[in-house]
């Protein structure tokens, strides 16, 4: 069962209890979760080989009449929410560099039913002693429906001026398909480049350049002869980490078992296009 429909089934228990206001409100609950969904998604960032973080601390705008609705019931919402962020986390096999948090506040230039998520990723006192990554700001806040970024919180923790390399923010890490530097001595060469590739009943295509589109046209870089496949399908943009984007196909894509438009791809993940099953792979050397 995926994770939002055991959000929704978890809030159904709820909707004669305390709950029943909220779902009078224009914003509904599960188009929040599934925002925090994509806000992960497209805050991902690999830290090393076994490891991809995603922000932990969300903020999720509301307008003033929406606010008014769900404000009462903020703590058991953010506590569902971020239950639900935990749950697609380890689906996706995400980590966190500190406690999920997920906070409502009130945006005056928002009507009624929009909405606008925000996300940061602050690392707690245990992850820094542990050596894990510091503390990091997410991907640009992402507005939905049209509107604008805000800038942070009033009274919000500053975010480190001098994030290490590779993150947001910091020093420009190695570009894909790059060498980074490696550590000095005997057999102690530069890191091997990241070699991508994508595997279609049993036949390996090589991904060599930033795009890579996938359909059942002939312009389409991988011709998927599928009459359930879109002529321009689907498309796959290499980078830290990789991702695969819906070029507005009729069916749809389906990333590691979730129906989606956007994923970040990561080693064996498996992409459903029609009734094709793509594997995307990855490795250094």
């Amino acid at each position: 069962m995926g994770v939002l429909k055991r959000f929704e089934q978890r809030l159904e228990g709820l909707v004669n209890g305390t709950f029943a206001k909220v779902f009078k409100s224009e914003v509904q609950p599960v188009e929040i979760a599934g925002a925090l969904q994509r806000e992960c998604d497209n805050n991902a960032t690999i830290w090393n080989r076994d490891r991809t973080v995603v922000p932990n601390d969300f903020i999720v705008e509301l307008s003033a009449p929406d606010f008014e609705r769900l404000s009462p019931y903020s703590g058991q919402l953010g506590d569902e929410l971020s239950g639900l962020v935990r749950d697609y986390a380890k689906q996706q096999r995400y980590t966190f560099m500190g406690p999920i948090k997920v906070h409502l506040e009130k945006a005056d230039d928002l009507d009624t039913g929009l909405y606008r998520v925000r996300s940061r990723t602050l690392a707690s006192s245990t992850s820094q002693s542990s050596g894990g990554p510091a503390p990091a700001q997410g991907g640009a806040p992402r507005g939905g429906y049209g509107y604008p970024p805000a800038g942070p919180p009033a009274g919000a923790p500053p975010m480190p001026a001098a994030p290490p390399p590779g993150m947001p923010g910091g020093r420009p890490g190695p570009a894909a398909g790059q060498r980074a530097p490696g550590p000095a001595g005997p057999g102690g060469p530069a890191n091997a480049a990241v070699r991508r590739w994508i595997e279609i009943n049993g036949t390996r295509h090589q991904i060599s350049r930033p795009t890579l589109v996938l359909g059942r046209s002939t312009d389409a870089d991988v011709r998927i002869d599928d009459p359930g496949v879109s002529r321009r399908h689907c498309e796959i943009r290499t980078g830290t980490p990789s991702t695969i984007q819906d070029l507005g196909s009729t069916n749809g894509i389906v990333v590691d078992g979730q129906h989606t438009t956007r994923a970040t791809l990561r080693d064996g993940s498996r992409i459903v296009v029609g009734s094709t099953t793509i594997v995307y792979r990855q490795a250094e050397g």
